[in-house]
């Protein structure tokens, strides 16, 4: 898939990064009431049963050593949501806080959770929660914790951990302290300097705003006036929103946002990045749902894939690999012959005709002559053949194939009629298509030896290779073709020289090039 080239960064454009935290564990163990009460907000009172039902994101002030601190916190509905992102690539949090109840301890949900942020590489500590209640016991839930393999610190271990109660708020102002030490000690910086670029936790389509995305900025800066791409979706960076609803014109890595206005919904979990203009979105997206396309049609055995060069599978750019997806052609059959011995013997010789664009059909067989209802089903598949060998053909099926334009061929040889269904695919195979790759004017010609030509030259567009064939234009009129066999730049050997440079070159072909001609560099698709 199409992806981003990564910018460099320089150790004087890093600073502190907001770290991205989400609370994950079992679903009636707190998260959402621990959520909440973080933030400040009554959207849920008790989970009890229930799932949050959206992804978002917001941003949290704690103060810590007398310095207020940022913390974005990540609401997903559990581990599957997280993990589904994980899947695509995207390393959505910097930290998790696993909630245990300490009425209940480790659930199965638990485990997953905790299977989840493992996978996922992420530093976590844990959030006992529930302290409050008569039935709450520490010890128990630390010690089924380190039954799961999670050893606490001063009970075997050194994961971090703090006693919460998610109800009355006892202990939360110490897990904030936690995260903020663990954000430290991993040091999360980013770049202001850079394109923005981040991750999409979730989408969403309203009737009157049209398409909107929440986005967390992993790195980088965003201004209004961007654009940004997600997969195959863009949009112009016009309505930007930080997670109050408010607009804002600035966001930068940590920050949750939302975007509204784009092509089509963006996936969630997919990778976001910031480009410089509507063009360029528009070239990225094409681009990133090319590959896909490719991709997809790839994994069928109705397609072939041909890459030039032997090149990754790419979507097509200039100076690149050329990559095609060719559809294989069909040819149905329908066959008829006068005994089993004969249609066993034809269906192996048919089975040998291999093409690598065209694939015969065997869509209907039988015994007998050519029916009325062997045209008919010759009538529903598209340049069907409707073969026979050593049969007769109805008069009713012969009036249904003229009055229809069904041929129909007879043999009584076995091998002549393989012979022609082998013609018939390929007849039928697609037929080489030429791209230009590059273009080239010849300053001069220096000297020719046979055929062979040493040249000046200067690339105007796209790119000439070494072993391209091309074509030699004169007064754009086609005169000839050669092949490039050799080619020089800053009067060094090289493969390859782009548009703008000057170069030496020897061309093979019998056309006597001349200064003023043009040369394209082309490759059979």
């Amino acid at each position: 898939m199409a992806t981003k080239k990564p910018q460099k960064n320089t150790a004087s454009t890093q600073s502190e990064r907001t770290p991205v935290v989400v609370v994950m564990g079992h679903i009636d163990h707190g998260k959402s009431t621990l959520l909440d009460y973080i933030r400040k907000t009554n959207i849920v009172d008790k989970e009890a049963g229930g799932i949050t039902q959206h992804i978002s994101a917001y941003e949290v002030v704690h103060e810590k050593d007398g310095a207020a601190k940022k913390i974005t916190f990540l609401d997903t509905p559990g581990h599957e949501a997280f993990s589904k992102m994980r899947s695509r690539g995207a390393i959505v949090a910097d930290i998790a806080v696993l909630v245990v109840s300490a009425e209940d301890g480790v659930k199965p949900q638990t485990v997953e959770a905790l299977k989840a942020i493992r996978m996922a590489g992420l530093p976590f500590v844990v959030a006992i929660n529930k302290i409050d209640k008569p039935a709450a016991n520490v010890e128990m839930t630390k010690q089924k914790l380190a039954e799961a393999d999670v050893y606490l610190e001063g009970y075997g271990g050194d994961i971090s951990w703090v006693a919460i109660s998610a109800k009355t708020g006892q202990g939360v102002s110490e897990l904030l302290d936690l995260i903020l030490l663990v954000a430290e000690l991993a040091h999360f910086t980013g770049d202001v300097s850079k394109k923005a670029e981040g991750i999409v936790i979730e989408t969403k389509l309203d009737t009157k705003k049209g398409i909107s995305a929440t986005l967390i900025v992993k790195d980088g800066t965003l201004n209004r006036g961007a654009y940004i791409v997600a997969g195959d979706a863009w949009t112009p960076v016009r309505i930007m929103e930080n997670f109050l609803g408010k607009p804002i014109e600035t966001a930068t890595f940590g920050d949750p946002i939302q975007i509204i206005g784009w092509s089509k919904l963006p996936e969630v979990g997919s990778l976001f990045y910031a480009v410089d203009s509507k063009k360029e979105a528009e070239e990225e997206a094409l681009k990133y749902k090319t590959e896909a396309a490719i991709a997809k049609a790839a994994a069928t055995k109705n397609v072939v894939v041909k890459v030039a060069n032997n090149g990754p599978v790419k979507a097509p750019v200039p100076g690149e690999p050329v990559v095609k997806v060719i559809e294989k052609v069909q040819v149905p059959v329908i066959l008829k012959a006068d005994t089993v011995g004969s249609l066993e013997g034809i269906e192996h010789e048919i089975s040998k005709i291999k093409h690598e664009f065209v694939e015969v059909q065997l869509i209907q067989k039988g015994i007998g002559p050519i029916s009325e209802i062997d045209i008919k089903g010759a009538l529903g598949a598209v340049g069907t053949a409707v073969l026979g060998f050593n049969v007769k053909i109805d008069n009713a099926a012969l009036n249904l194939a003229e009055r229809s334009g069904i041929h129909v061929q007879n043999f009584n040889v076995i091998y002549k009629l393989s012979e022609y269904l082998a013609g018939v695919a390929a007849e039928r195979a697609p037929k080489p298509t030429e791209e230009v790759r590059g273009t080239a004017n010849i300053l001069k010609v220096f000297s020719k030896q046979r055929d062979r030509q040493v040249i000046g030259g200067k690339v105007i567009s796209g790119a000439v290779k070494v072993g391209e064939v091309v074509t030699i234009r004169r007064r754009a009129a086609s005169i000839g073709t050669g092949k490039i066999r050799n080619l020089q730049y800053m009067k060094a050997d090289t493969d390859t020289v782009t548009e703008g440079k000057e170069f030496g070159a020897q061309i093979e072909s019998k056309i006597d090039l001349a200064g003023g001609d043009t040369i394209e560099a082309i490759k059979l698709l």
